[in-house]
């Protein structure tokens, strides 16, 4: 037996497929003839017997209408009338309450091949017995008592029944062949979607990812197979390409403080650090691009720590959400001491929101640093927290120079920066916003930005609130 599994998993699919569909037709056919057979052989059978017990009433009719005296003198009459009411192939006898023969008729039938005999009860009995069909009945006619008794033999029947058994083998035998083409067409079509996906996958790894499965024309399940297999390598297809960018991205942001400080090292090894000003500025420099260099390391890591956190995301909360707001923004306005930070939180006081403080202060720090970098002459930015349908809404304002729109959809992406003007020259490595986003993400919230009408950008976070 495992002999005959380890076969079978050897099998290429699509002759799996024919087999099972193959097995499946046939099985159906040879159901569907069984059942025929059945019901015809029933059929003729029962219907033989009705004609039969119809044909005993009439002849036990007639012989009670005639009045015939049966077992006195001759029985030419009885005779002709029985020879009339038998039939090919068959036999009437007319027994006494013994079971003695006294009057029989039979057609190209041997009276000795049926032994005789009584019906098993005061009514008709009729069945079937050696290929023959009996029936039996009592007769009472003035004073005599006795049993007819018809015999038919039921050869054509049975021969009937053995052709149309011959032709079920025969359509049976057809019906395996055409079964087996059946079965092998269907498995053509069914493996048709995995063949063109195979094809397809074989020509992205020769073309690259750009290749795509030719939809089909009708809305069924292979479309959708196909559909989703397209839309499953736009996604494959786009992570290369952001995991490809970020690699570039991350290689030129680390690559320019190294070169930075490779060359002021290489000045000072060749005369600098024999004249005190170079070596002061060259090492200035070299500690200004390490600072920059560590800060970036550190935002590369938060990132990646903020993507496990996405994946595994575990429940913290935030019991004090109006305390760490004011928290958050004082800092800033000690940190930023020209700027003007307005609060409103109110209606956030006495719940929790479903985030870790440490987690919504650093999605917070974010959005306040990108806020002061790009107020513009300003300098005001205004912090607003509601609650609504279970939901605690905070968002941040400014009055600056605000994104320009070619820019929204991209302020999402690692290392994404719009135009150097925007800031002044004070650009970050683009990673703030990637790493709120999928902070916010796993905890089950949102976070958006977008110009406002009055000028600037609003940022709103969306917060989910738990109950208590």
């Amino acid at each position: 037996m495992s002999r005959i599994g380890h076969f079978y998993a050897k099998v290429p699919i699509h002759w799996k497929l024919t087999i099972w569909a193959s097995l499946l037709l046939c099985g159906l056919f040879a159901a569907s003839n069984l059942i025929q057979f059945v019901f015809v052989d029933k059929w003729m059978a029962k219907q033989e017997q009705h004609r039969m017990e119809q044909d005993m009433k009439e002849l036990l009719n007639l012989l009670l209408s005639k009045e015939v005296r049966i077992g006195e003198g001759d029985h030419t009459d009885i005779r002709h009338y029985l020879e009339r009411a038998n039939r090919r192939d068959g036999m009437i006898r007319i027994l006494t309450e013994g079971g003695t023969p006294i009057i029989v008729t039979a057609d190209n039938m041997p009276t000795a091949m049926v032994q005789a005999g009584l019906p098993s009860g005061s009514r008709m009995d009729t069945h079937y017995a050696d290929g023959m069909l009996i029936s039996r009945s009592p007769i009472t006619i003035f004073d005599f008592r006795g049993t007819v008794e018809i015999v038919r033999s039921v050869e054509d029947i049975e021969g009937l029944i053995s052709a149309f058994y011959r032709i079920m083998v025969i359509c049976c035998l057809v019906a395996i062949m055409v079964s087996v083409l059946g079965g092998r067409l269907v498995a053509r079509q069914l493996i048709k979607p995995l063949r063109s996906m195979n094809e397809t996958i074989r020509k992205v790894k020769q073309n690259g990812l750009q290749e795509r499965m030719a939809p089909g024309a009708s809305k069924d399940d292979i479309s959708a197979l196909k559909m989703m297999f397209n839309d499953m390598m736009d996604e494959v297809e786009r992570s290369f390409l952001q995991q490809k960018q970020f690699v570039e991205d991350a290689s030129h942001e680390l690559r320019t403080p190294i070169a930075v400080m490779e060359g002021h090292l290489a000045l000072l090894r060749r005369w600098g650090k024999h004249n005190p000003e170079v070596l002061d500025e060259s090492l200035r420099i070299s500690m200004e691009e390490l600072t920059r260099l560590k800060s970036l390391v550190e935002e590369l890591l938060t990132l990646s720590r903020a993507e496990k956190l996405e994946e595994n995301a575990t429940v913290e909360r935030c019991g004090t959400p109006v305390a760490l707001l004011n928290a958050v923004v004082g800092k800033m306005g000690v940190a930023h001491p020209s700027f003007s930070f307005k609060l409103e939180a109110e209606e956030l006081d006495g719940i929790s929101l479903a985030i870790g403080d440490s987690h919504l202060e650093g999605v917070l720090r974010i959005v306040l640093d990108n806020a002061v970098k790009y107020s513009g002459d300003s300098r005001e930015v205004t912090v607003l927290a509601e609650r609504h349908e279970g939901k605690a809404i905070i968002s941040i304002a400014d009055k600056g120079i605000g994104i320009e729109e070619k820019d929204l959809p991209y302020i999402w992406d690692r290392f994404y920066r719009a135009d150097k003007s925007r800031s002044g020259g004070k650009l970050g490595y683009g990673l703030g916003l990637p790493i709120a986003k999928r902070i916010m993400h796993s905890v089950q919230g949102t976070i958006s930005v977008d110009n406002h009408p009055s000028g600037g950008t609003v940022a709103i976070l969306t917060i989910p609130v738990t109950p208590d």
